[in-house]
């Protein structure tokens, strides 16, 4: 399930999580459990309104060895595009 973004550029995403409405550490853990069961190098767009996630999910990518590639901020909820490891 492929979809383009709403930037002019080429972005897109394999898989999409809706995690809004969660509170840390349950974005990050359900992106982990998502991510583990796709293939290296396949996107996922993770949305999210918990205000830890800006901190959260570029350390969970780092630590995790995933590509952490985007956000976009709508204010109320982020988009995170995170490629898999």
């Amino acid at each position: 399930m492929s979809a383009t973004t709403e930037h002019s550029d080429t972005t897109h995403w394999d898989d999409e999580l809706d995690a809004v409405g969660l509170i840390c550490p349950l974005p990050v853990l359900k992106a982990r459990k998502r991510l583990l069961a796709m293939e290296t190098g396949q996107v996922l767009r993770l949305l999210a309104s918990d205000p830890a996630a800006v901190i959260d999910v570029p350390h969970f990518c780092q630590e995790a060895g995933h590509h952490y590639l985007s956000m976009q901020d709508d204010g109320e909820t982020q988009a995170y595009l995170i490629k898999r490891g």
